[in-house]
């Protein structure tokens, strides 16, 4: 089963968080009614994946980093907002080729990815940040093991389905979205990645299905 290790997480007042009075699912943590496990599809993935989330998308109800988690076995999710090694020490104890999926952007300080060590996407891990542009600048910026990571960035950027959060650049992704991407480049197969990328477009019919007429 993946893992889930909160680290810093905080109450968000986001008025499209999700209400914490109602029971909820002990898998996908939502509200019952909002209950997302219908649309978890396990992927035997090759590499790993770390998805570092901001405490500020933990109750968000459009978030897809949990459904991208379940449906992952090799992954774990972790929240905070600054990470460093000795935080992440039990995260990183099986040696692995780090990896930060995020574009390299004028003064970045990461080296240049070593294309040989992705030949094997086993001996991979895929660093995903969970947030919006802003929160995920902020965590770079507030985490020096972030920084020096190199970086993936996608060779094509696929068209995206996440219609319930708007975007401020053409070409965003929600999370589950750009680690399918990041997966299929890594493995050179986009088919595998096809099933849960259907079962997210069900996730954000659900997600539009709540929004009031």
């Amino acid at each position: 089963m993946p893992t889930v290790i909160r680290l810093t997480a905080t109450a968000s007042t986001d008025a499209e968080t999700l209400p914490v009075t109602r029971p909820r699912c002990a898998a996908c943590l939502r509200p019952q009614s909002a209950c997302i496990c219908a649309w978890v599809t396990p992927v035997a993935h090759a590499a790993d994946v770390l998805i570092l989330q901001h405490p500020l998308e933990v109750d968000h109800a459009k978030n897809s980093a949990r459904l991208l988690h379940l449906s992952l076995p090799r992954s774990r999710m972790l929240t905070g907002e600054a990470f460093d090694e000795g935080s992440l020490q039990d995260a990183l104890k099986e040696p692995r080729y780090n990896v930060l999926l995020y574009p390299q952007t004028p003064g970045d300080e990461a080296p240049a990815l070593d294309t040989g060590q992705l030949k094997d996407p086993s001996r991979v891990r895929l660093v995903v940040l969970d947030g919006t542009w802003r929160k995920s600048r902020k965590m770079l910026h507030l985490s020096p093991w972030l920084r020096q990571l190199p970086r993936l960035a996608l060779d094509d950027v696929p068209a995206s389905n996440y219609l319930i959060r708007k975007t401020h650049k053409p070409g965003q992704l929600s999370t589950l979205e750009a680690a399918c991407a990041a997966l299929a480049q890594l493995e050179g197969d986009a088919g595998k990645y096809q099933p849960l990328l259907k079962a997210f477009d069900g996730f954000v019919a659900q997600q539009l299905a709540f929004v009031p007429k």
